[in-house]
């Protein structure tokens, strides 16, 4: 099993910054794929960024230019650090991950087996 803790939400205005991290316990492997989806109230869950266990990285459209997804092996950690924060960027944010090689995007939220309990993101106009 993996524990998957988020921390660093929080109330920001416009044009802010908060760095989001995710804190992995228990069994994991060199194969994991580290993901960031958000749900804002009133929609679907959508994906954020992923880094795969190879290091590359992808991102929403929507974030790109403005968030940057990273980990740290060795903690057995990622982050998500988000700048030039709108309003629309409100919402809770996931940490999600799964473990495998294979080599497909890491952007659909049914690739991913665990999750963490979410934190708050709310940027103010």
């Amino acid at each position: 099993q993996v524990q998957l803790v988020e921390s660093g939400g929080g109330l920001v205005q416009a044009g802010g910054s908060l760095r989001l991290s995710c804190a992995a316990s228990g069994r994991t492997s060199s194969y994991s794929n580290m993901g960031w989806f958000r749900q804002a109230p009133g929609k679907e869950r959508e994906f954020v960024a992923a880094v795969r266990w190879s290091g590359s990285t992808y991102y929403a459209d929507s974030v790109k230019g403005r968030f940057t997804v990273s980990r740290d092996n060795n903690k057995k950690a990622a982050y998500l650090q988000m700048n030039s924060l709108k309003p629309e960027d409100t919402a809770v944010y996931y940490c999600a991950a799964y473990f495998s090689s294979r080599l497909v995007a890491p952007t659909t939220s049914d690739l991913y087996d665990y999750w963490g309990q979410g934190t708050q993101v709310t940027v103010s106009s």
